[in-house]
């Protein structure tokens, strides 16, 4: 981390000891050593005396680790979105296929089983758009940007403004029509069976 390195150059700089630094940011030496070989990170009130003493701004002295941390942060959200859409993805399969065996043979079980199973997907589903909301991400171009680490600039994403309730639109008329076809052919095959 750049924090550490940091945190050595403006001591030296200044011509402290690990001793003389740890008094005056109240630490002891050891904490100090620690932090210079990485064997831990400062709390923040720390680090806030770090840059009073040294005379930088808090961005200087952990520049570094500031765009280290961006990039875990949006590499957390990004694997996160993908499991959202994994589990939305497998719940929405398992539903279209099971409806029509579930209502046709289980009848009231086999709805309440349904019932169920769609009520997770809305709780995924719910989660995924409030994930969409909190990183300002709608349209099929903007997923993709983000799943790439990178962001529209600004009149590319105006545009994709416009287009967002076209695609709301259409991506509800063809969830539906992929699972009318499907539950259609579900019950065909199980009317051809009895």
């Amino acid at each position: 981390m750049e924090l550490s390195k940091q945190i050595k150059r403006y001591r030296t700089e200044m011509n402290l000891s690990q001793e003389e630094l740890a008094e005056k940011i109240f630490v002891t030496r050891q904490t100090i050593s620690n932090w210079e070989n990485e064997k831990n990170y400062p709390d923040i009130h720390s680090i806030l005396r770090l840059t009073s003493l040294f005379g930088v701004s808090l961005e200087q002295l952990i520049k570094g680790d500031l765009a280290m941390m961006r990039e875990e942060i949006k590499a957390e959200d990004i694997k996160k979105l993908g499991r959202y859409n994994i589990v939305l993805t497998v719940f929405m399969a398992i539903s279209i296929l099971s409806s029509a065996p579930l209502i046709f043979y289980g009848r009231w079980v086999g709805v309440i089983i349904f019932v169920i199973m769609w009520s997770i997907e809305m709780v995924v589903a719910l989660k995924v758009e409030k994930f969409k909301k909190k990183h300002d991400i709608q349209t099929f171009r903007e997923i993709m940007a983000f799943a790439n680490g990178e962001r529209l600039d600004e009149i590319e994403k105006n545009h994709e403004a416009g287009k967002r309730i076209y695609q709301k639109i259409l991506l509800a008329m063809g969830a539906g029509l992929v699972a009318a076809v499907v539950s259609g052919l579900v019950i065909w095959l199980i009317s051809l069976f009895n």
